[in-house]
């Protein structure tokens, strides 16, 4: 009895007893799971029975749940008993009934039953979202890329905004694209080494320095020639590794780019700069000291606040308002640096958008944080600590996944109105033409891994998604972004409809898109709601999957659980099924050898996208330029250098930006690989372009 009632506990907290694998098999969830799941949750799990008394009688006194979420123009649907009354605050103070004319936004709702009065966070959310016009008159194509690996002469041997700026500026000019798609920019370590994953950061509300480009800063045209000439020393030995197929080295990067920023923010600003940061100190307000408190901390602590003093684990602590005043120059130089990478992005979008894409930059939200990391610091009364976020195990990733991210808690988050989840959208999407949202079943459920326990010994734990969606939906009405959803993996279908009944697009990638017999799908059979792509960058670029090397490389880091024979000899079928179905559609000559001519297969797949009825097209630049070797192995940390790898080409020698866009070579291989999706545009000249970089950002 006792495992029975422990099991109708984890359902009535969301906590899934079984699930169905990514072979369609029933797995029924450990108990030692259940058990840890639920005492994190904050369950007393020591006799199940008590604590399914305890939580049934708790929810009988509640007149309103955590948060009520309702659509525009619809009433709230509140669970009141007979004689209990309900009315709104919003706008900071004005009452109003629960009715369907309620601003869209967060509102506080209250009710009352006799002597018991209680209140609650009230979201009035968009019913649905609505594409750009030119979208939907026209769908769009743009590049895919891993900022960071794409190097120019001028970057400090990572990518950055201004390369980020230049590369959307030709792909929009030359080739036609709409817009430009990259890896999450979010916070970094303030001191090395620095995580390489750009999906594991410190913080998803606020970006990373490593981005900045140092010249680009006004302020750097106002010091002395000889300050400039100190900067550019810093400078050339990343230049000269930038140069190379070397691994990224984001350590280096970061202390050449301190020391020159260091410089920078004690240069004098003009009256108008200056009044320019302060209007930003003042509309981010205490969630920027906050963020910046925990930078400075962690140069003299560590960058896990779990392991720094007693007294400073909690933000409103008076001790830590104490030790930020010894450190607020520290604090003002975070801040400070967070106005800067502002300010790029705002000119990398507006550059975007006045080059002619209708969606400009589409930035990527992770799906969490590291668990000592500023977020988790600033919001830890809404974080989960004792578990990791990870995923089941599925085709390509036998063994599951454990991303090490400690996850919301979904009463807790609720009780805030999904504020904090509220706020890092926002600032996602502030700069951006769209959002695309890492693992977007996370707002509908997690798998959750007890610490110490192996990935596949999770289980799932479900959120209200109305809110989670909800809060989504907010953000991208208020700044008119595309959402693009990654749905893959095990993936309900339900969850697929409600999104796109929502307005919210999906990720459809050629690989998986097969139907029951196992067979490519035809391309009018895809959906039409979607972003389409042949890979991901958890999978091998095309050149290395055509070629089978992901298998070999699985099988010396250890990561198949089935004979390498048998996997080669599945993966090797795939291939010749798809280049089958491409001969069959006519898109490719059949006596194309996929091995020894990968372009003219990636070539033949994207005229194969161009088929489909996707809204919008993602084109990975690994594929362009011929690139072999994957930028991400999952499952894997320190066994492959995930994330550290430079743009190359198919030789494995690197291909820096200003190449791409000026060698004549470069582009036509990039027009040979794009010619089915793009739509060449008249280009304008350099100065002409040059002009539009320091527009303002356009919320539209």
């Amino acid at each position: 009895m006792s495992d029975a009632h422990l099991a109708r506990l984890a359902e009535e907290y969301g906590v899934a007893t079984t699930y169905e694998d990514w072979r369609g098999h029933r797995v029924r969830v450990p108990v030692d799971t259940l058990r840890h799941v639920l005492t994190a949750l904050g369950a007393d799990v020591a006799v199940p029975e008590a604590a399914l008394a305890e939580h049934r009688a708790r929810q009988a006194t509640r007149l309103l749940p955590p948060c009520l979420v309702t659509r525009a123009k619809r009433s709230p649907r509140i669970p009141l008993p007979d004689g209990a009354r309900a009315w709104v605050e919003v706008d900071g103070g004005r009452w109003c009934e629960p009715g369907p004319d309620l601003p869209l936004g967060a509102h506080m709702l209250y009710a009352e039953h006799g002597s018991v009065r209680q209140r609650a966070p009230l979201l009035v959310v968009p019913d649905r979202l609505e594409l750009p016009a030119a979208l939907r008159e026209q769908r769009g194509w743009g590049l895919m890329a891993q900022l960071y690996s794409l190097r120019s002469r001028a970057s400090w041997g990572m990518g950055d905004l201004r390369d980020l700026a230049e590369l959307a500026d030709w792909s929009a000019r030359d080739l036609g694209a709409a817009f430009t798609v990259i890896n999450p920019l979010h916070a970094t370590e303030p001191t090395a080494p620095i995580e390489p994953s750009p999906y594991l950061p410190v913080s998803r509300r606020y970006a990373s320095p490593l981005y900045i480009r140092i010249e680009d800063i006004p302020e750097y045209a106002r010091l002395e020639p000889a300050q400039r000439e100190g900067i550019q020393r810093l400078a050339r030995p990343l230049r000269e590794h930038g140069r190379t197929a070397d691994l990224l080295d984001r350590g280096a990067v970061w202390a050449a780019k301190r020391q020159a920023l260091a410089m920078l923010f004690q240069a004098p600003r003009s009256p108008a700069r200056e009044a320019a940061f302060q209007a930003y100190l003042e509309r981010e307000g205490a969630p920027l000291v906050e963020y910046a408190t925990w930078c400075a901390f962690a140069e003299d602590h560590g960058c896990d606040y779990r392991a720094w003093p007693r007294e400073l684990h909690d933000v409103a602590a008076h001790t830590v308002g104490t030790e930020a005043l010894l450190r607020w120059s520290g604090i003002e130089f975070h801040r400070w640096l967070q106005w800067i990478l502002d300010d790029q992005m705002a000119a990398a979008q507006a550059g975007a958008r006045a080059a002619g894409m209708p969606v400009g930059i589409v930035h990527d939200l992770a799906i969490g944080v590291q668990g000592g990391g500023a977020d988790a610091w600033m919001y830890r009364d809404a974080i989960v600590s004792g578990v990791s976020v990870g995923a089941p195990p599925d085709e390509f990733n036998q063994q599951g996944q454990n991303w090490a991210q400690p996850p919301w808690h979904p009463v807790r988050l609720a009780e805030q109105g999904y504020a904090p989840l509220q706020q890092i959208l926002r600032q996602t999407m502030r700069h951006a033409g769209g959002a695309r949202i890492d693992h977007v079943m996370g707002l509908f459920r997690l798998w959750w891994v007890p610490d110490g326990a192996s990935a596949d010994q999770g289980t799932y734990v479900r959120y209200d998604h109305e809110g989670m969606v909800g809060a989504l939906m907010l953000a991208s009405q208020e700044f008119g972004s595309v959402v693009i959803g990654e749905d893959l993996g095990t993936v309900e279908p339900w969850v697929r409809d409600h999104l796109a009944e929502r307005g919210i697009l999906g990720t459809s990638v050629l690989w998986f898109e097969r139907g029951a017999d196992g067979a490519p799908r035809r391309p009018e059979e895809w959906r039409s709601g979607c972003l389409a792509t042949v890979a991901t960058h958890d999978l091998p670029p095309v050149a290395s999957y055509l070629s089978a090397e992901h298998v070999a490389l699985r099988d010396r880091l250890g990561l198949l659980n089935r004979p390498v024979a048998q996997e080669r000899a599945d993966a090797e079928d795939q291939v010749a099924t798809w280049h089958a179905r491409l001969v069959e559609l006519g898109l490719l000559d059949p006596a194309v050898d996929p091995v020894s001519e990968p372009a003219t297969v990636v070539a033949a797949l994207h005229a194969y996208l161009a088929r489909t009825p996707a809204q919008m097209i993602g084109i990975a630049l690994t594929d362009v330029v011929g690139d072999r070797r994957m930028q991400n192995q999952p499952g894997t940390s320190d066994e492959y250098p995930n994330w550290r790898i430079p743009l190359t080409n198919a030789e494995g020698e690197p291909v820096l930006l200003d190449e791409l866009m000026a060698d004549p070579r470069l582009t036509e291989a990039a027009r040979r690989a794009l010619w089915p999706v793009s739509r060449p545009q008249p280009r304008r000249p350099r100065a002409e372009r040059a002009e539009h970089a320091e527009l303002p950002h356009d919320p539209r």
